[in-house]
């Protein structure tokens, strides 16, 4: 049997693709999460920070993470990270300003790095950082 050569320039090409399709979905490559809703970022800081149970939550706009604050009167940060969402209850060392309508959000953490987003309220959850001893 004699396969066109065009035939298996196909083939190999659509097998390559398929192969590449599926380590993507492997390791779990594609668009960034998003934060729908309140129930997602509950469930979000609860893989974060087992048991945090937020009473407050502010969502960033672009849904790119949120600010969470729980009875204890903790801040949980979290922020995209990759293919899911990475959570910080804040600490004193964490510094926070104004970039317009945004916050920008230290952590202190270098490999954390620094929070962007876009909430309801800043001010109020600026001076709530800031409060944190």
């Amino acid at each position: 049997m004699d396969i066109p050569p065009a035939l298996l320039q196909f083939l190999g090409s659509l097998v390559a693709i398929l192969a590449l399709a599926g380590l993507a979905f492997a390791l779990r490559l594609g668009p960034a999460p998003r934060l729908k809703d309140e129930q997602a970022a509950r469930a979000a800081a609860d893989e974060a920070v087992s048991g945090f149970d937020p009473v407050d939550i502010a969502l960033d706009r672009g849904g790119a993470g949120a600010l969470m604050r729980d009875t204890k009167g903790r801040i949980l940060l979290l922020r995209q990270h990759g293919s899911h969402f990475a959570g910080r209850v804040l600490t004193g060392a964490a510094v926070v300003s104004r970039d317009g309508d945004a916050l920008l959000i230290d952590t202190a953490e270098k490999r954390y790095g620094t929070a962007r987003l876009e909430i309801p309220d800043p001010s109020a959850w600026m001076q709530a950082i800031e409060a944190i001893q």
